[in-house]
């Protein structure tokens, strides 16, 4: 089965998980493939056999780390759904705190910066519990047996939480230097209502970019099982792909960079030394550390990748075990963005620790107090009255946990700001 991973300038597909094109007439091959390579054909031709003459080519160079053979190890097949199952469940417990620490805050709001880190949380969580489960079995199964609307949706969703994550950081750069370098004539601009704007546009715009890929993916029949494969002609593949890489990290990028060297510029020559400072402007230092940390760290996860891609759509890029391994590697790495930025939080902002300390007791509080009713109720007798003081005490003892109604509300005039140092 081939299936392909986040992409953003060339699809990257996965062979059947019990079979090797290239050995596809030995019945003794059971051991898991793991054939990461493009899925376009050189030639013109787009045939689903063009196509696979490049994996035959990879599987025999493929050797050690592609052995078909039932009694030979083969690494990636346990290297790689270890590491998509590590990915699932940091990137799902962390960004379900992460959402959980903002939404429970009363004033969250009010603060431009803590909205786009929600819209950021929200991008990896939909990538996390959309893309990665579904990519996770194609070592495990013969084919892709989602059917034709899943291989199209989750391809979708790939592109969408991946335009909606680099955009999101994008107009976060720009908050941040708006907010240290002009933070009085920033006011009117900063505002909680013009982030959600933005947010809406983000999104918008990350629809748009990414609604061609319902049609880039389709179901390839293939022996007797079926493969999720790009099926548009080659030219079209290398144009769609190179847009998708410009628009979707080297603008980006180009805008990220220009917003935090003017901002790092900007700190390091015109404000006060920092045992003078306001403790409003220590914040705002560590918050701009924070998600420049982010985003460096998004930048060097998905480098990697497009490296390998932009090589094999306008250089030399040969099959071997070298490419294979890095090519593995980059797509490790790419993933696992997603489930870096809840560990970034929890490190540098004590707020963030703060949150997700009391959700942790919280839950703990709930799970007990859940625990100690069932057993109080299996000894009273039966009836409302007997048991009315119980219930009253768990219904006081949970308002403590729940979150403020009116956490996202923002009031008319309000100046207040929550800094995440």
């Amino acid at each position: 089965m081939h299936v392909c991973h986040r992409a953003e300038s060339g699809a990257v597909c996965v062979l059947p998980a019990n079979r090797s094109i290239s050995q596809s007439n030995r019945p003794s091959s059971t051991s898991p493939v793991s054939l990461l390579s493009p899925c376009v054909a050189t030639g013109s031709s787009t045939t689903p056999r063009h196509r696979t003459m490049e994996h035959e080519d990879f599987t025999s160079l493929a050797g050690y780390w592609n052995s078909s053979d039932s009694y030979q190890f083969s690494p990636a097949s346990v290297i790689v759904p270890v590491v998509f199952s590590l990915i699932f469940l940091l990137g799902t417990v962390g960004n379900s705190l992460v959402l959980a620490v903002l939404l429970r805050n009363r004033q969250m709001g009010h603060n431009t910066t803590n909205l786009f880190i929600l819209n950021l949380s929200l991008a990896d969580f939909f990538f996390i519990v959309f893309c990665v489960p579904f990519q996770a079995t194609i070592y495990s199964l013969e084919g892709w047996v989602f059917g034709s609307f899943i291989c199209k949706a989750v391809h979708f969703f790939i592109y969408l939480t991946m335009y909606a994550s680099s955009f999101t950081l994008a107009a976060v750069s720009v908050d941040r230097y708006l907010a240290i370098r002009y933070p009085l004539r920033s006011r009117e601009l900063r505002t909680p209502y013009n982030a959600v704007a933005a947010m809406a546009v983000i999104w918008g715009l990350s629809v748009v970019f990414a609604g061609p890929y319902l049609s880039y993916y389709d179901l390839i029949e293939w022996e007797s099982s079926y493969i999720c494969m790009p099926g548009w002609e080659e030219w079209r593949r290398k144009v769609m792909d190179t847009s998708t890489f410009a628009f979707g990290y080297v603008i980006p990028v180009l805008v990220i960079s220009l917003s935090y060297t003017r901002t790092i510029k900007y700190l390091w020559t015109a404000v006060e030394p920092l045992e003078d400072m306001s403790e409003s402007k220590k914040a705002k230092r560590k918050v701009t550390k924070m998600i420049i940390i982010v985003t460096i760290l998004f930048c060097l996860c998905w480098l990697p990748y497009h490296v390998v891609i932009l090589r094999y759509l306008y250089g030399d890029f040969p099959f071997n075990q070298a490419t294979y391994a890095f090519r593995l590697l980059s797509h490790c790495m790419a993933y696992a963005n997603s489930c870096l930025n809840p560990i970034v939080y929890a490190l540098v902002s004590k707020h963030f620790r703060k949150g997700f300390k009391k959700v942790f007791s919280c839950l703990l509080r709930k799970k007990h107090r859940n625990k100690v009713h069932v057993l109080h109720a299996a000894h009273i007798v039966p009836g409302f009255g007997a048991g009315s003081t119980e219930v009253s005490q768990v219904h006081e003892e949970n308002n403590r946990c729940e979150p403020n109604p009116d956490s996202l509300a923002v009031p008319s005039g309000s100046s207040k700001h929550l800094h995440l140092s």
